[in-house]
């Protein structure tokens, strides 16, 4: 039985001392990590790091990098593997993401008890944001909800450059429109196309390339890959135009690299006059022509 905890307890005298900090850590490039976010990786004791199943090494790696820029002093790391993820072909899916959730909280809740000592720090860096489509915030929220407030660390929260901001960055728009709504949702959400009364949203989440199979009449898209790295990928212009160059690309990224971090925005197209389709892919370190229209 979780209790209820009290959310406005963030000073670190409360309990015995200790503190957890959830450092976001932006969406690919070491440079946007906030000055708070520094501050904080400064001033950790320690670092919990989830190994993820089947991780790549280059994203393992970005994490060290993220540390190595913003701290001298040795940290010290505490390394735990993640229960496998279970996969939408259980029989019963979702009682195998509550078994999968519940093994994360027993998990996490033993490395904290074990680990951060009594006046201690200790952080996790999150990809992106905390609170934006990251479940270690939840997860972390929950074991400290099952523990008497004296004994629960005091929690701290620092935002980071989401990939949604990242990529209305990248693309040099705004992410909203004047007197208009964004959303943000998962693929899922969008499957049958764009609602009516709906203009922008930013999707999340799309292992199935939704884009490619919704109507693309008077819609745009705004797409980007692996933001902030030297892998970046972006591209533009109304989807039934890029569509196939698009799947094209994410495909041969795939292929090449063996993940994919995307996400894009779908807007309802008011195109000026004279304005083409763009796309641009960079690489090491370099712009790469990807299409007869190309730019930022």
């Amino acid at each position: 039985m979780f209790h209820e905890r009290d959310h406005t307890m963030t000073d670190s005298t409360i309990g015995d001392g200790r503190e957890l900090v959830l450092i976001g850590i932006g969406a690919g490039d070491p440079d946007w990590v906030t000055i708070e976010a520094v501050k904080a990786i400064q001033a950790l004791d320690v670092l919990f790091v989830v190994l993820k199943e089947d991780e790549l090494d280059d994203l393992v790696q970005a994490r060290r990098v993220v540390i190595e820029r913003h701290r001298e002093a040795p940290l010290r790391t505490v390394e735990f593997r993640d229960p496998p993820r279970p996969w939408r072909s259980a029989p019963d899916y979702p009682a195998a993401v509550k078994l999968w959730r519940e093994q994360r909280r027993e998990q996490w809740a033993a490395a904290l008890q074990a680990e951060l000592g009594r006046g201690q720090t200790g952080g996790f860096l999150v990809w992106g944001d905390p609170s934006l489509y990251e479940s270690t915030l939840a997860i972390v929220d929950e074991i400290l909800g099952a523990l008497p407030p004296e004994k629960a660390p005091a929690l701290r929260v620092i935002p980071g450059i989401s990939c949604v901001l990242a990529l209305a960055a990248r693309h040099k728009i705004p992410l909203n429109r004047q007197g208009k709504a964004v959303q943000i949702c998962p693929a899922r959400l969008l499957a049958d196309g764009l609602p009516d009364g709906l203009d922008d949203a930013v999707v999340m989440l799309d292992g199935k390339q939704t884009f490619a199979s919704i109507d693309p009449t008077g819609l745009d898209i705004y797409w980007g890959a692996y933001l902030g790295t030297e892998d970046e990928i972006l591209i533009s212009g109304p989807i039934r135009e890029v569509r196939d160059e698009s799947l094209r690309i994410r495909a041969d990224a795939v292929e090449r690299k063996g993940w994919m971090f995307d996400t894009y925005l779908i807007r309802r197209n008011v195109r000026r006059q004279g304005e083409t389709p763009r796309t641009r892919a960079a690489g090491q370190g370099r712009a790469q022509r990807t299409n007869a229209a190309c730019g930022g």
